[in-house]
This record gives structure tokens, C-alpha cells and sequence, in this order.
């Protein structure tokens, strides 16, 4: 048994601390709501701050939306450096920019602690599951540390290289979800209008070479108009805007990755970006004037 901290229990963090604290590992808790219950019932500690959660934990985890919150729960008064010792070791879960990904690993380091970025595939279903595809970036030595661990999240798990290159992965993975996503919105609202059932021309594609996670998992969102959040528009739009901010900096181009992005801005602007970005779809339909089905 370890002691594990986690930060963050969201809709993905709160199942993945969950498959921890069933695997046995004692849990101390921080986030700025009130933990889940069931984490509380099965013996987890809350903590008051994240420096707390550092001293009291051997690995800390951190699972939050967006790289302004890892710096906060990392650096800022009370925060994660603030209770950390040499031999500890921070893993990133949450998807943010590569850049300050490692500018934080340096900072940690300085410390004598190690860092992992360690971002993850696979939404809520994974998360529940403990099936998710987890990208790391890092050394071997705690790598092989935090294994373990990941074992009970994930199915997937591959150490990528140093710091910052699981972020760089998960950048990569969230181009291909997101062009999947459109591709999939314009097929079933291009057989719908043409007379054709989308759920039976889903079923029919399901068995072909055009078959993905996508068409099956957000090919069925999109035929029963099931939009609530495994993984939200706006989260996806900060994941493609780091894509974009990188090709920038590269100077590379992305031309379907940048309307990829305008279609999830065309969803927030019209009030959706806390939909599932199965949503995605509902920018195509209303370029259209037609639903790929009816809710």
C-alpha cells in the first residue's frame, strides 16, 4: 500500500482516484469542492491544501482542467511545493501546455523531487473503466515508480520520452479525436439528409475499414442526442488551441486541426461548450439547416 494524494475529482479525476483506492492504496484528498463520498467512505483523507496533501503523500497526482490550475495548485501559497521533500514524486494528469510543462518539471526537480507528465485518453468511460491510454513523459526511475499505479487507471501506458512529451502526445491525440469527431458528424449527417437511417448507416460502417472508438462511442451520441459531458467542447478547445499555439511556434501547419477549433467555437458561441464534444456535430447541422437525428 501507498500513500497517494490526488488533486482534482472531477468527472475524471474522482473515478480514477477511486480504481486507486480500491487497489488498496490509502488517498489524501484536496479539491475545491467536497470529495465524493464514496472516496470518504472508503477511507480517504481531505486535506486543507495542496502542501498538505504533498507532505502526508509519497506520490502526489494532480488531475485539473488547464495549465493556470496546475501552476495554482503546484506554486501558489499553500500548494503542492510548498510540503514537498526529496524522493516525492508529482504526476501531472491533467492535458496542458508542453512549454510550461517543462518549466514546472524544473521547478519540482529543483526541490529533489521527481515529475511525471502523465496525461490521459479515454474520457469518462475510461476513467471509470480503468482503461485509459496514459502518455508519460519523464525518467525511467520514476517511471517504473508510479507504474504501478498507473496500472489501475489505465491499459495503455507508455513512457514517450522526458517531460513534456506526454503533454506533446496528448496534443497529438486530441488533433486526431477532434478530426474523427468531425469526420464522423459530417458522414452521418450527409447519409441523414440523404434519406438514409443514421443509426442503421452507423452500424453498417461499424464493420468496415471507416470503424473507430469515434464512430461507435460518439457516432451513437450523435444518433441518440446524448450530448451531457464525458468530455467537454471547452476542454477540447483549450486542448486544440495548445495544437495551435505549438504549429505556430514550429511553424507547422494544421489546416483541418484550425477548423477542427472553429467548428467547437461555432458550439461555444451558441451556448454549448459545456456539451460533450460529441457536439461538435451540432456546428455542421447548423451550417446544414438539418439534425443528423431528432432528440
Amino acid at each position: 500500500m501507498a500513500n497517494i494524494g490526488f488533486i482534482g475529482l472531477g468527472i475524471m479525476g474522482a473515478p480514477m482516484a477511486l480504481n486507486l483506492q480500491n487497489g488498496g492504496h490509502k488517498l489524501y484528498l484536496h479539491d475545491r469542492r467536497n470529495p465524493p463520498g464514496d472516496l470518504i467512505e472508503g477511507g480517504a483523507t481531505v486535506c486543507t491544501s495542496g502542501a498538505e496533501v504533498a507532505k502526508r503523500a509519497d506520490i502526489i497526482i494532480v488531475m485539473v482542467p488547464d495549465t493556470p490550475h496546475v501552476e495554482a495548485v503546484l506554486f501558489d501559497k499553500g500548494g503542492v511545493a510548498e510540503g514537498l521533500s526529496p524522493g516525492k514524486i508529482v504526476v501531472d494528469m491533467s492535458s496542458i501546455s508542453p512549454i510550461e510543462t517543462k518549466r514546472f518539471a524544473d521547478k519540482i526537480k529543483s526541490q529533489g523531487a521527481e515529475y511525471l507528465d502523465a496525461p490521459v485518453s479515454g474520457g469518462e468511460v475510461g476513467a471509470k473503466a480503468a482503461s485509459l491510454t496514459i502518455m508519460v513523459g519523464g525518467s525511467q526511475e520514476a517511471f517504473d515508480k508510479v507504474l504501478p499505479l498507473f496500472q489501475l487507471m489505465g491499459k495503455n501506458i507508455t513512457l514517450v520520452g522526458g517531460n513534456g512529451d506526454g503533454q506533446t502526445t496528448k496534443v497529438a491525440n486530441q488533433i486526431i479525436v477532434a478530426l474523427n469527431i468531425q469526420a464522423v458528424a459530417e458522414a452521418l449527417l450527409f447519409a441523414s439528409k440523404a434519406g438514409a437511417d443514421p443509426a442503421k448507416v452507423r452500424q453498417a460502417l461499424m464493420g468496415g475499414f471507416a470503424s473507430s472508438r469515434i464512430l461507435e462511442v460518439h457516432g451513437e451520441r450523435m444518433v441518440k442526442r446524448t450530448f451531457n459531458p464525458g468530455f467537454r467542447i471547452e476542454l477540447h478547445q483549450k486542448d486544440l488551441n495548445l495544437a495551435l499555439q505549438g504549429a505556430k511556434t514550429l511553424g507547422v501547419s494544421l489546416p483541418n486541426t484550425a477548423a477542427a477549433q472553429e467548428l467547437m467555437n461555432s458550439c461555444a458561441a451558441h451556448g454549448m461548450s459545456g456539451l460533450d464534444h460529441s457536439a461538435l456535430c451540432r456546428a455542421i447541422e447548423m451550417m446544414s439547416n438539418h439534425e443528423i437525428a431528432k432528440g
